[in-house]
């Protein structure tokens, strides 16, 4: 016998828009009908009361990292840790993500594919946690943003071969580091790392075998360089200029701004935060919001991300990137597709993300309108329920 449960009563965010006076029926973990209440006179199954809240997808984070925990500093707490605490700590971390209402994530870059076994756990349903993509492991030059941590390759053919090493290992996508970055001691995040040749390369080697790519990518020309060899989201993007937002336009690659990860950093600067990152941080904060606004003002494609795990980024805490989204000028409904129907979109969820007929039943219940005041999303005391595949999450 088919398990029914109907939302009804308050308005939806199906990913696009908001829809008043509708309804959303679920069989079975997947959405069955969406339409106008009148429609579903007589049904006598379970029903779910939204009244005076929202239904929207849930949201959906592209730039986590399972593995820490938003340590003031996370890099000496996983080295103390072992494979099997280090396993345990990032199922911890999903499954406190998706009770912050985060039905799906991709993981950014983690500890010699020990996330991968909390994907599959979780994928296949063993655990309960949000729909996971993985990248494995970073891929960086000798030095580079992310070296204690990474794939560690030089040139285009070790760079090829790094790339076939993360394939060969079971990622959904790949990530390449085009420049320096905040959290690495040493590396200026305006510095181009890899060069144009070598980016080109690894992007179309997981091209050749379906795999789309990210690009930790901060400064102007590794943007550029990311950009021209046809990486499909940038990643931070903070000194984004003109060159840079024109080749991302004319190709439609993707921003995952990552505010949070500046945001929680300069609000802890004093609280064990070392001081190269505070000081890199404090360098390129105004400049990130600026490039952001640049991006979405020309029209970019936004995907919600936040960096989860970077210090006091908590995983679980990942929709006040929502927030930070529209305090640099985005729209709440702008933020909101960023967070749901674009996520979906880059991660490859082509059944989540929005709220239509086939999709997945993974579900926010919010109070409010957060297409009118973003908080009644962003903020985890507004989120009235979170279910995943029409299963509430406790």
């Amino acid at each position: 016998m088919a398990t029914t449960l109907l939302f009804a009563g308050g308005a939806v965010f199906d990913g696009k828009r908001r829809l008043e006076s509708h309804g959303v029926l679920v069989e079975d973990g997947r959405i069955a009908r969406v339409a106008r209440l009148g429609e579903f006179e007589g049904y006598t199954g379970e029903r779910f009361d939204t009244a005076g809240g929202t239904l929207l997808p849930g949201l959906i984070d592209c730039h986590v990292h399972l593995v820490y925990g938003g340590e003031a500093n996370p890099r000496p707490v996983m080295s103390a840790l072992s494979p099997a605490q280090i396993t345990l700590k990032a199922l911890e971390n999903a499954q406190r993500t998706l009770r912050g209402g985060i039905t799906a994530l991709r993981d950014c870059g983690g500890k010699d594919y020990l996330e991968f076994a909390v994907r599959d756990a979780v994928n296949q349903g063993i655990f309960q946690g949000p729909s996971i993509r993985a990248v494995g492991r970073m891929i960086c030059m000798t030095g580079g943003h992310g070296n204690h941590i990474a794939r560690v390759a030089d040139g285009t053919d070790e760079v090829v071969k790094a790339v076939r090493e993360q394939i060969h290992a079971g990622c959904d996508q790949i990530k390449i580091m085009a420049t320096g970055g905040v959290m690495t001691p040493g590396v200026n995040p305006e510095d181009a790392h890899y060069s144009a040749e070598e980016m080109a390369a690894g992007i179309a080697e997981g091209k050749r075998f379906h795999k789309k790519s990210a690009s930790h990518a901060q400064g102007a020309q590794g943007i550029l360089n990311a950009v021209l060899g046809g990486v499909d989201s940038i990643e931070h993007g903070i000194f984004l200029d003109e060159r840079g937002l024109e080749e991302m336009l004319k190709r439609g690659t993707m921003l995952v701004a990552t505010l949070a990860a500046v945001h929680n950093i300069l609000a802890n600067a004093r609280n064990g935060v070392p001081a190269y990152v505070v000081e890199k941080t404090s360098r390129v904060a105004e400049r990130h919001r600026q490039s952001v606004r640049m991006f979405h003002q020309a029209g970019g494609k936004l995907a919600m991300g936040t960096d989860a795990g970077t210090p006091y980024n908590l995983h679980g805490q990942n929709s006040d990137e929502l927030e930070y989204l529209v305090e640099v000028g985005v729209p709440p409904v702008d933020a909101l597709i960023a967070g749901t129907a674009h996520g979906a979109e880059l991660l490859e969820l082509p059944d989540q993300g929005h709220i239509a007929e086939g999709s997945a039943a993974d579900l926010l219940v919010v109070n409010g309108d957060p297409t009118q005041d973003i908080t009644a999303a962003s903020r985890r005391e507004n989120h009235r329920a979170v279910f995943k595949r029409g299963a509430l999450v406790i």
